[in-house]
């Protein structure tokens, strides 16, 4: 598992995401840890090194 520290696209707070590196490539919904908002994630990797990364609104 590869920790990733990120913006939360709502309230701009930091937010931890641990993040399965031995999948290449990924796209969740994970909620916000402090305003509970959805947040869809999109995560990259390539030989288990993150190479991509985007948290995005998801506008309810």
């Amino acid at each position: 598992m590869f920790e990733h520290f990120y913006t939360c696209p709502y309230c701009w707070e930091t937010i931890s995401a641990l993040l399965d590196s031995s999948v290449s490539e990924q796209t969740y919904i994970e909620d916000c840890e402090v305003c509970c908002n959805p947040i869809e994630l999109h995560v990259f990797f390539e030989e288990e090194e993150l190479i991509g990364f985007e948290a995005i609104n998801i506008e309810q």
